[in-house]
């Protein structure tokens, strides 16, 4: 671990690759794709062989930690197929970010307590994937099952179902965001997305440059859970009628299908995100970043400028 009052103030290296907001790094079209995530007071930052978190600790300092982690992707060919990769990457993500989270909460409270061991890791995902498939599947598909009778058809049943899937996404989004402590959260979150903004753009990483960009980016993991969920709408209208747990079950059993269809279509987006098309489909997702993403201060800047510079050091 190393700390500092200050991140120090240097340019940034391309290194040839593409920056991305929001999800830890992962690999597109051959070439890395820098990656982030705000944690408890501070930012996680992903290279291409390390990953590095940043914390404002109580005295005004800076801590940091950093680990060296290969992606999953580079380990086999099979986890760089098309629709593979996507739930991969997801996966890597989860576990990566509850690790940063873990880090971030030692650091901030400058805690001698130990970290989350592999089996707390373990059991934190599968509490995670319980509660998302509660609050993403098991209420919405209910609720539409419910409506059988007054809704005609599959694909109007699916629709709904869909819509009742956004409400509780954005109702979820907007309670937590009342939270004084997960405010700061998104505080960090839109400091990591103005440092790669910047980063991308080739500038140098400093506040007063890095300030001058947007909070939002296309690549972010709001608008990926987004994709997702306009995505599962169609792929969930394939799966037929049935009865309720028929419904649960298969909606569960293809949710890897949906994440890998996100993810190529947030990858395309990204590749293409010149292109005017690719921006009126990215449009509403960088739209749902308005609810996961503040305006940092010149304080957080640092904190997320002094990850992504530990992580270019590779």
């Amino acid at each position: 671990m190393s700390q500092a009052g200050h991140p120090p103030q240097e340019n940034s290296s391309r290194h040839g690759a593409k920056v991305a907001g929001g999800v830890p790094g992962s690999f597109f079209a051959g070439s890395f794709s820098y990656g982030g995530q705000a944690v408890i007071e501070g930012v996680m930052m992903r290279g291409p062989r390390s990953w590095a978190v940043a914390v404002r600790q109580p005295d005004g300092s800076i801590a940091v930690e950093k680990e060296e982690t290969p992606a999953y992707t580079e380990r086999c060919w099979f986890f760089r197929l098309p629709l593979v990769r996507g739930s991969i990457v997801l996966f890597d993500s989860l576990v990566l970010g509850l690790r940063a989270l873990s880090k971030s909460a030692n650091l901030a409270m400058d805690s001698e307590e130990e970290e989350l061991s592999w089996r707390e890791i373990a059991g934190s995902v599968l509490l995670a994937f319980f509660l998302a498939v509660l609050l993403f599947i098991v209420v919405p598909t209910g609720a539409a099952h419910l409506a059988r009778y007054w809704i005609p058809g599959v694909l109007l049943q699916n629709v709904f179902e869909g819509i009742i899937r956004m409400a509780v996404f954005v109702a979820y989004l907007l309670v937590i965001s009342r939270m004084k402590d997960i405010e700061r959260v998104f505080m960090y979150h839109g400091a990591e997305h103005k440092v790669i903004n910047a980063y991308e753009s080739g500038e140098a990483l400093t506040p007063e440059n890095v300030g001058k960009y947007p909070t939002l980016h296309p690549r972010c993991g709001t608008s990926f859970l987004l994709v997702v969920l306009v995505i599962s709408i169609f792929v969930f209208a394939l799966l037929g009628g049935g009865s309720l747990w028929w419904k649960i079950g298969s909606r569960i059993l293809v949710l890897p299908v949906v994440a890998g269809l996100g993810y190529e279509f947030v990858r395309a987006s990204s590749r293409w995100r010149d292109k005017a098309w690719a921006n009126f489909l990215v449009a509403p997702g960088l739209w749902f970043q308005k609810l996961t993403t503040r305006e940092p201060d010149d304080g957080q800047l640092g904190v997320a400028i002094r990850a992504l510079q530990e992580v270019l050091q590779d």
